[in-house]
């Protein structure tokens, strides 16, 4: 049961990163009507994250934005100590053999 739980929380960090990397794909398509209430959800959810970034890195040359990279790796990083500390949780009180 608990690698199921482990499971479910890796699960939960590559969906959010499916939605960054189709949030990232959808801006390169002009005149796309973000008031489309999926897309308006989808910029939602994502943008409260990629805001933390955008406030320290600037757009390179005005108009590339490495935020969402940068925001992706911190993700991973994040997810990859989750999964650890979870792990060694989980082990110490004996729900992991």
């Amino acid at each position: 049961m608990a690698i199921k739980i482990i499971i479910a929380i890796a699960n939960c960090f590559y969906v959010y990163m499916w939605l960054i990397l189709i949030r990232c794909f959808l801006t390169w398509i002009p005149g796309l009507n973000w008031d489309n209430p999926i897309l308006f959800a989808l910029r939602s959810a994502t943008d409260i994250y990629l805001d933390l970034f955008r406030k320290f890195i600037p757009p390179i040359g005005g108009f590339l934005d490495i935020s969402p990279i940068v925001a992706m790796f911190v993700l991973v990083f994040i997810r990859n100590g989750i999964i650890i500390l979870a792990s060694y949780i989980m082990s110490s009180i004996g729900m992991m053999s």
